[in-house]
């Protein structure tokens, strides 16, 4: 899934602007994918509007007869939120008409679009085949979402909608310098995710030092229930609750020299400690078996049947695995199990940050259409209504009040108040999506975790895979 913190500037830099958003809010994540785009400039080009005349009503200048084409990434989060978001804009405009495409073929769809100059007016970057951010970013491909940012809220025009946002959530959108290129829609919780129900069952509380993790699947094991299961297909799920206890049993910079790209910071003694941990799962016969061929739904359905106790998946999975999951399951998250009492960060450090990527092509017809429709979910009332329908918080700095939370929603809310400033933000599956996803996930994680690579083989592998990257003049590149 899911995210952009960028240089430690002076004073308050962003990787801490980062972990204290993480008291404030979770959920929500890209399910995604092996697919990265190559953007390029393209010879041909849409036509753009004719701008509206600004008024309080209309602070974009939103051209109020103009068409405005949205495509959403139709995934976990479904597509309702969006359509009644989309109602809000043709109440306001009644003579414009939104084409709107749902869809999860978000690259197949639209690299061809950017190719040829003529892209829609607002995307739901996520998914599968979610473009490569860095690539889109690079090649000036984005639309600055300043305007946005900078104009009145809907709820309350005398703040700017930027300050009405959770901490954080501005900086994550941005790459290098002030401009801001994506609108991290909805907020997600990384981890561990499983029954409490079910762990009641075994008489058991989750594990804190990676014995205890041990002991607790041998205990699930002798009752045939795997310890595990994954996104076997998707191997990049893992990294969501193994990143964050690299940088428990390492320390935040452990993960910051990997988002670097430094030489021989996948070879840091707490990497191959977590490698390792994780491998025991597989030689220990803990992973649910035929794991490593199961995609996304197919996992999550065996966890939510009680086969496998424990999944890495992001906040979004209480929504997307809701047709399977026992009224009774009691739905739960925690932070990564650390190794032991030597790690660097406390039990409760995790991953948490901004996901659902929005953004606004450069050469959209209707680029202020585009903001605006962003600037209509950035509401209280659509927020309110993304929350109750999918189970999940956004980017909009409150929106609960008067919803139930439910156990999943409650259970996030209550791991970000344990993290407390032991929140990490891995920056590695938005600035190299290619690199994540199919080389460090799919050749790297998923070769180890299906038992046909070791963990020093991995290490090696991976090490050299962000080398290469590191080398490659054809990627810009980024740092903390």
């Amino acid at each position: 899934m899911g995210s952009t913190s960028a240089h430690n500037g002076e004073g308050l830099g962003r990787r801490d602007l980062i972990k204290r958003s993480a008291a404030v809010g979770l959920i929500s994540v890209p399910t995604m994918g092996f697919l990265s785009a190559c953007a390029s400039s393209g010879d041909g080009g849409n036509e753009k509007v004719e701008k509206g005349t600004k008024s309080e009503k209309n602070p974009l200048g939103v051209n109020e007869s103009a068409g405005l084409e949205f495509v959403l990434f139709d995934g976990g989060f479904g597509q309702q939120y969006a359509k009644d978001a989309i109602k809000v804009y043709e109440t306001n405009y009644p003579k414009a008409k939104v084409k709107f495409t749902p869809t999860q073929k978000i690259t197949t769809t639209l690299q061809p679009r950017f190719n040829g100059g003529t892209p829609p007016d607002l995307i739901d970057n996520s998914g599968a085949e979610q473009m490569d951010m860095g690539v889109l970013v690079g090649q000036k491909q984005l639309a600055d979402l300043t305007p946005l940012l900078d104009a009145p809220s809907i709820d309350d025009p005398s703040k700017k909608v930027r300050d009405t946002l959770r901490p954080g959530i501005v900086e994550m959108g941005q790459f290098d310098g002030d401009p801001v290129w994506i609108m991290y829609y909805a907020y997600t919780v990384y981890g561990v995710w499983y029954s409490q129900k079910l762990l009641d069952s075994l008489d058991a509380k989750y594990p804190e030092t990676w014995d205890e993790m041990l002991a607790v699947c041998e205990k699930a094991k002798k009752k045939g229930i795997a310890g595990w299961t994954y996104a076997g297909k998707y191997p990049y799920y893992v990294p969501f609750s193994l990143y964050p206890m690299i940088g428990k049993v390492g320390g935040r910079e452990v993960l910051d020299a990997i988002d670097n790209l430094e030489p021989k910071a996948w070879e840091h003694p707490a990497v191959k400690a977590c490698f390792e941990a994780y491998y025991e799962l597989v030689k220990k016969g803990y992973i649910l078996k035929g794991t490593p061929g199961l995609d996304h739904i197919q996992s999550q359905t065996a966890w939510t049947e009680g086969k496998a106790l424990f999944i890495p998946n992001g906040s979004w999975v209480e929504n997307e695995a809701a047709k399977t999951m026992p009224a009774d399951f009691n739905l739960a998250v925690s932070a990564p199990t650390g190794i032991d009492s030597s790690d660097k960060m406390p039990f409760g450090t995790i991953w948490a940050s901004g996901g659902e990527p929005f953004i606004v092509p450069a050469k959209a017809k209707n680029l202020e259409g585009g903001l605006e429709q962003l600037r209509i979910m950035l509401s209280e009332d659509s927020s309110k209504n993304f929350t109750k329908s999918v189970k999940s918080l956004t980017a909009f700095n409150g929106g609960t009040d008067g919803i139930d939370l439910t156990p999943g929603l409650k259970s996030g809310v209550a791991a970000l108040e344990k993290a407390g400033q032991n929140v990490v933000n891995p920056r590695l599956q938005d600035w190299y999506v290619a690199l994540q996803k199919e080389k460090i996930g799919v050749a790297g994680l998923g070769e180890m975790m299906a038992g046909r690579a070791t963990p020093a083989e991995t290490i090696k592998k991976i090490q050299k895979f962000a080398d290469e990257a590191a080398k490659d003049s054809s990627i810009k590149h980024y740092k903390h």
